[in-house]
């Protein structure tokens, strides 16, 4: 018998052989997990707005290698705001999708809205802010008294500026909205056509400056600086693959968390990625916008304190209480139906030293 199975070896290519021989070697366990190892997992994901660097950390999660450690096939896309990207979701063209949660709570509270929840907050704060100059007499928010602000008519910051007149004494009637369009909110500013536009913090100001706007001329009125408590951009999860695949959105929330950790240990390579998915990106320009969103909205004392990715339902609470002044909810969505923390890891590896 032995004999016989000397025979048959030798005569079979050497590759074969050397093949044979190598698997052979290998300790059972490891041939059998070679065997048996899950598929990857396809993962549509969607941005909800044009590609700019407070993205990066999604890009250095696939090329780092962070997307395929965790066994995911992940493509990116883009739509044209966060309703569009949370219908995809919805629908189930999409996966996972990065969205406003505050366009989630108004969404959650249609009739037939699919039970769409949050799985990690990109931004602990809100960009919305009000970008002034300052030769228009503009310092602080309450200097917005008879003054024009541009506001395009997609803006999301507009839905919370009830609630934040309010909380700061301003006269809502005493200030103009000017409707333009998004394409042209820099440029009249610019211009000197309005003494003020609405916007998100890492993209008016920064544009601003590059357009030549003297950084000393520009005052940013970040909501959150004046008892804004939303929370900003999440990560959101069609509700059947997050219940069939719970394990493949864990790991997309890690290799997230594990890119977030490489773009603050490496802006300038985080900037770089981005800028090289943006036709004609400028590297310069993303990076001091990438700077931006880091020190305003993703690393917060809250984060420093909590981790990256969570919420604190008692602030969630309160945003959703400032939603409804402008907002009239038909039933008012509490915290846990807008974020769902079961995907996300232990806090020791989602803080940021």
């Amino acid at each position: 018998m032995s004999g016989f199975k000397t025979i048959a070896l030798c005569r079979l290519p050497a590759l074969v052989l050397a093949l044979a021989i190598s698997l052979a070697a290998l300790p059972a366990r490891e041939v059998a997990a070679a065997d048996t190892a899950a598929p990857s997992t396809a993962i549509h994901f969607t941005f909800d707005r044009p590609i700019d660097a407070s993205m990066a950390p999604f890009f250095l999660a696939a090329k780092d290698g962070g997307l395929s450690a965790e066994r995911l096939n992940v493509s990116f896309n883009s739509a044209a705001g966060s309703p569009e990207a949370l219908a995809r979701v919805a629908k189930g063209d999409s996966e996972l999708a990065l969205v406003d949660i505050n366009e989630l709570i108004r969404f959650r509270d249609k009739d037939d809205a699919a039970p769409v929840k949050a799985v990690f907050v990109l931004f602990n704060r809100a960009p919305y802010a009000i970008v002034a100059r300052r030769s228009r007499g503009i310092h602080v928010l309450s200097d917005l008294d008879s003054k024009t602000v541009g506001v395009a008519e997609s803006d999301l910051s507009m839905r919370l500026w009830p609630a934040l007149a309010q909380r700061n004494g301003i006269n809502t009637s005493h200030v103009k909205f000017h409707k333009i369009s998004a394409a042209v909110r820099e440029p009249i500013l610019s211009a000197g056509q309005v003494d003020a536009v609405a916007g998100f913090s890492h993209l008016s100001a920064v544009n601003l400056r590059d357009r030549g706007v003297p950084g000393s001329d520009l005052v940013v009125l970040r909501f959150a600086d004046y008892g804004c408590e939303a929370y900003g951009f999440a990560v959101v999860a069609n509700p059947a693959f997050a219940a069939a695949k719970p394990d493949a959105v864990k790991g997309f929330v890690r290799a997230l968390i594990a890119g977030i950790h490489a773009t603050v240990k490496e802006p300038a390579r985080a900037a770089d990625e981005a800028a090289s998915r943006i036709d004609d990106g400028d590297r310069d320009l993303e990076l001091e916008r990438l700077r931006t969103v880091l020190a305003d909205n993703i690393l917060t004392d809250e984060v420093r304190r909590n981790g990256l990715g969570g919420i604190d339902p008692a602030r969630l609470e309160r945003s959703i209480d400032q939603i409804a002044q402008d907002f009239k909810f038909r039933k008012r969505p509490a915290a846990a139906d807008i974020f769902d923390d079961r995907f996300l890891p232990p806090v020791a590896s989602r803080l940021v030293n």
